[in-house]
């Protein structure tokens, strides 16, 4: 075995040095020192991760097994980018008295889970991709549970750790199909072999339903709600953004590298979950009184506008769906933060009714949030709008009837979603109220975090320069 191949996988190197550094300064320092210093390594590294693999080369190791292209490299910056805008929104919860002691558990979970989706990712195996997808899920489970002393953050992990267990074995039994099949789990020699026959569409079926528990498509959906309100607001947001991301990234390139052959079976399950995914999150939404279970049926619409960029199998597509996640990430942070600090400084509740009147005492969050949840609907000028015609383009270049109804049906639902998105902002701008929070400040890394998202959501739609990018890194 020639260990040398192992400096091709720079990314997932580099990550495991990051994560290491973290893990021994955790265990060294002690006292006050302990949590200032492994912050300001977690920043650090995770800046210093984004360029490596912004500007990480194309690269392949193990004889297949580890497959790196530009589109990946640039996917896994994005990814890590918001893992920093998760990590320095956190620093407001971490400083509390009941969670200061963890705070080393949770950077080395974070920098875990991020390391098994950039397996995930890079895998050009399916025994790779579920190894790096066990090795994304284990840890996360842990950081749902990390606040152990709530009832709800237990409850929600157990269902998170539930739910995962069986999407892995519906999966696996899916990827067994495949092998028997095709006798191999590599990517081009199953998409070589394989042929539309009903064990190969059993497989593609089992598969598709176990990674859809990942990214909460419906009607594999059911855990989520309870997951994200029961985590920490931190963790909340990075399983809606981030994970969401990977998954869905993952998803795109093994139906476009292994399941290519039988593209007119796969369009149809596509077109019937994007369809269900979209309308019955908006639907859900609506009837939501808390926040962070509202924005868990607003990450499952999400999803399903998401996967239009699937439909067709482009490059355009791909090229779309890392847009969309990369607005995804700054317009969904932006709302958990300003969801954190309120909890965490205000009434230490994430009920909606508590943001009634926040106009009058804290106006510059209220405002940010407005930004925000216009950008998640998709309102001009913000970028949200951007990204969500790209992912119909790309959806509607399939050229097929069911491909524009589809579309047809996402357009409807955006205006759905326009109206639960004003929700909250009647809520803060209108509603009154007797008894709204208490004028607070932020701290400095709340501030840093909004900051951040705020230029992305202004930035990123008006600088077409972003996806030109985006669609050079895809078609190389």
């Amino acid at each position: 075995m020639d260990y040398s191949q192992f400096f091709n996988m720079i990314p997932e190197a580099t990550l495991m040095l990051a994560l290491v550094i973290v893990f021994l300064a955790d265990l060294i320092f002690k006292g006050e020192r302990k949590h200032c210093y492994t912050s300001l390594l977690m920043y650090i590294g995770l800046l210093v991760q984004t360029v490596v693999c912004f500007t990480a080369a194309p690269a392949e190791a193990f004889s297949g097994l580890y497959e790196a292209s530009a589109a990946c490299n640039a996917m896994k910056g994005i990814l890590t980018a918001g893992t920093f805008i998760v990590v320095v929104m956190a620093q407001s919860w971490l400083v509390q008295d009941e969670v200061k002691r963890v705070s080393g558990e949770f950077y080395t979970l974070t920098l875990s889970t991020l390391l098994g989706m950039y397996m995930m990712m890079s895998s050009g195996n399916f025994l790779m991709f579920f190894l790096g997808l066990e090795m994304a899920s284990v840890p996360m489970a842990c950081m749902v549970a990390l606040n152990k002393y709530r009832k709800e953050s237990a409850e929600g992990a157990a269902k998170f750790v539930l739910t995962a267990t069986f999407s892995s074995g519906v999966m696996l039994y899916g990827i067994s199909f495949l092998y028997a099949a095709t006798g191999t789990l590599y990517f081009e020699d199953v998409m070589s072999n394989l042929t539309a026959t009903p064990l190969v569409i059993m497989g593609l079926v089992f598969f598709f339903s176990g990674l859809g528990f990942k990214i909460s498509l419906v009607p594999f959906h059911f855990w989520t709600a309870d997951t994200y309100q029961g985590a920490p607001t931190a963790v909340t947001g990075y399983l809606s953004v981030i994970s969401k991301g990977a998954a869905t990234f993952t998803l795109m390139a093994i139906l476009m590298k292994v399941f290519s052959p039988v593209v007119e079976y796969y369009e149809y399950l596509l077109y019937i979950v994007i369809v269900l995914t979209i309308t019955i999150g908006n639907l859900f939404a609506i009837r939501q009184n808390e926040l962070k279970r509202f924005m868990a049926f607003s990450s499952i619409s999400q999803a399903g506008y998401i996967m239009l960029a699937a439909i067709g199998s482009s490059n355009m597509g791909v090229s779309a769906l890392m847009y969309y996640v990369l607005v995804y990430v700054v317009a969904n942070m932006s709302v958990f933060t300003v969801i954190n600090v309120v909890e965490t400084r205000g009434a230490g509740t994430t009920k909606m009714s508590c943001y009634n009147g926040l106009y009058q005492t804290n106006p510059k969050l209220a405002f940010l949030m407005t930004l925000a949840l216009f950008s998640l609907a998709g309102i001009p000028p913000f970028a949200g709008m951007f990204s969500k015609f790209f992912v119909f383009m790309a959806a509607a270049q399939q050229g097929s009837f069911w491909a524009y109804f589809v579309v047809f049906i996402a357009l409807v639902n955006t205006v759905v979603s326009l109206y639960y998105y004003l929700l909250i902002v009647k809520a803060m701008y209108i509603i009154p109220t007797e008894s709204p929070l208490p004028t607070f400040k932020s701290d400095f890394n709340t501030k840093l975090a909004l900051a951040i998202c705020t230029v992305g959501i202004v930035l990123f739609g008006v600088c077409s320069c972003i996806f030109d990018w985006l669609t050079s890194v895809t078609i190389c």
